[in-house]
């Protein structure tokens, strides 16, 4: 009798409607836990152009390796990037193709309902001269026509990982001292990592003020690989 009360005692009873409620809302607030922090939403963008070591992530973050791999391992917890070992490097990368496209619907939703996003990002682009973005359609009109060059300005090691098709690669640091090699007659449109990153807009406005007709793709690659999915 006493050993049948114990295995009575070890079967779980039926979990409540109730707390099977909780519990899921309990589990889905640990991601948006995750993504409730701005270091932690600028790292996903970096690693929404492709797998990255920690130590890079770090470099272009302007966070401590520390401090990065701790950042990392929260989103990594909640399961947003996975994680591939390569020697003593470890490459961090999103966690799958439904991880891109939750990065990009939070950009635009966020750019959408906060005015102050908006406000920011115009006052901005007016100040470069770049306020006047090119859409997809129009890229992929022109794309084959050569009347466009599209000029990929991230670092080259992300150009290595992916790319639009037919761009080139000049990253933005590099800019100034590569003039030459672009064509005068073409006008150049510039991309970078999303619809946050800045270095297409620094691009803009080093070109126009070089003679170059000029102009930002509006939002960036990891844009432009969900708009092609979805045709």
């Amino acid at each position: 009798m006493i050993e049948y009360c114990r295995i009575l005692g070890r079967i779980k009873k039926p979990m409540k409607t109730s707390q099977l409620k909780k519990q899921l809302y309990s589990e889905s607030a640990s991601l948006t836990k995750a993504l409730g922090n701005p270091l932690r939403l600028e790292i996903l963008d970096l690693l929404a152009q492709g797998p990255v070591s920690v130590e890079y992530v770090a470099g272009h973050t302007g966070l401590s390796v520390a401090n990065t791999s701790a950042h990392l391992q929260v989103l990594r917890k909640a399961r947003l990037v996975s994680a591939d070992k390569d020697g003593k490097q470890v490459f961090y990368q999103l966690a799958d193709a439904g991880m891109l496209q939750l990065l990009c619907l939070l950009r635009s939703t966020a750019a959408r309902q906060n005015a102050e996003i908006g406000r920011l990002l115009d006052a901005y682009r007016a100040e470069k001269n770049s306020s006047n973005q090119v859409s997809f359609e129009e890229i992929s009109q022109k794309l084959n026509s050569g009347e466009i060059l599209l000029l990929d300005v991230r670092p080259a090691e992300e150009f290595q990982i992916a790319r639009l098709p037919g761009a080139i690669s000049i990253p933005v640091r590099e800019l100034k001292a590569r003039m030459a090699e672009l064509p005068a007659d073409r006008e150049i449109i510039t991309y970078c990592r999303g619809e946050f990153c800045l270095m297409a807009d620094e691009a803009v406005e080093l070109l126009r003020a070089n003679g170059f007709r000029a102009r930002r793709m509006e939002k960036g690659l990891p844009e432009w690989e969900q708009s092609q999915v979805a045709e």
